[in-house]
């Protein structure tokens, strides 16, 4: 059913399509009992609860960052059966992102290639509308009822990178209450000079002054750091480094790739849309490197440390032997996105399943 479903919306415009099928299923779950009918129908009959960072998840698979900017569809979302959202890319001022056509599918790749920008509503109205939406979902307590939200903050474009951390602080402060944890995105390849800050002392200071700032708060929040998979494992290694020496909460690996290594589609094609991050099952296999890379590493230094760094697992993710090959490879959650796209609604529902 999808599969047809998908042909017609392929004839479109990626970006307009997104938008139209997240409105129009807000739409209808917004009709008497429609809303529980989709849960009934999409999400994991099976209690697959897991808990990490010291947070109770429904079950494994989220949904990576990028797909619900303006965290404006969580409600949907948790009723397709996803155990966690990550919302953002957050930036303290609302910003338009890149000039359009900046989303592109490659179909015979199953990929994805965006250059959005993080075009977003600013930290001030995205917090008001979960402050809302926390009010309205207060009385779901248990695990299997709560859907866990991330808040992932990066710095806007007209921000010098020497300023950087102000931004990530205004970001942090101000989801801090209405957020379960946050990714630290330093890994885009869309805002220029942002990878610059993937550096080791550029990380330093601005991941040490959200830990400070986090360890003033009552209800301190676990900080993630999400890194490209263009990374050297000499650059990989720096992180890791960093991470023990600041008590880093978790990794999630890996973000979206400038390679266009191994596509099948025309390279004519891949000319003409330019530049942008690709996702999708090209990236799929330096992802599980990545997580067995960053797993082998840190496992060998947690026992002497006592510091775990659990890992997520982002990239090429379409079907449950996919997701169980990010777990296998030392990942503790999996988050999709280009496989959602191209899947359907049931994405979630299926990898359980598969699991």
């Amino acid at each position: 059913m999808y599969k047809l479903l998908r042909s017609l919306l392929f004839c479109f415009d990626p970006e307009k399509v997104h938008y139209f099928s997240m409105n129009t299923l807000k739409l209808l779950c917004s009709i008497h009992g429609i809303q529980n009918l989709v849960t009934v129908i999409f999400k994991p009959k099976a209690n697959q609860q897991f808990s990490v960072f010291n947070i109770q998840f429904s079950n494994r698979i989220g949904l990576g960052a990028g797909f619900d900017k303006n965290a404006k569809y969580l409600n949907q979302l948790q009723s397709l059966g996803f155990g966690f959202v990550e919302i953002g890319t957050v930036t303290p001022l609302p910003q338009a992102g890149n000039d359009k056509p900046r989303l592109f599918r490659l179909p015979k790749d199953k990929a994805l290639i965006n250059r959005m920008g993080f075009n977003n509503d600013g930290v001030d109205a995205i917090a008001k509308r979960l402050q809302q939406w926390k009010e309205k979902n207060q009385h779901k307590k248990t695990a299997k009822e709560r859907l866990v939200v991330g808040g992932n903050i990066g710095k806007n474009k007209i921000t010098p990178n020497e300023d950087a951390w102000k931004d990530y602080e205004i970001c942090f402060k101000a989801l801090h209450n209405y957020v379960d944890y946050f990714v630290v995105n330093v890994s885009s390849p869309n805002t220029p000079g942002l990878r610059e800050l993937q550096e080791k002392d550029s990380l330093r200071k601005i991941i040490s002054n959200l830990q400070s700032i986090n360890k003033t708060l009552a209800c301190p929040k676990p900080i993630l750091l999400k890194i490209a998979p263009d990374l050297t494992n000499e650059q990989v290694d720096d992180v890791i480094d960093l991470a023990f020496e600041i008590k880093l909460d978790g990794i999630v690996a890996a973000n979206t790739t400038i390679s266009r290594n191994n596509l099948t589609t025309n390279p004519s094609i891949i000319s003409k849309i330019g530049a942008g991050g690709l996702s999708g099952l090209p990236v799929k296999d330096r992802s599980t490197a990545m997580v067995q890379y960053i797993h082998q590493k840190t496992s060998s230094r947690s026992a002497e440390t006592n510091w775990q760094i659990p890992i997520i697992a982002s990239g090429g993710i379409f079907t449950g032997a996919h997701a169980k090959e990010k777990l296998d490879a030392g990942a503790s959650l999996v988050q999709v996105w280009t496989g959602f796209i191209y899947e359907g609604p049931g994405i979630v529902k299926k990898i359980c399943t598969q699991l």
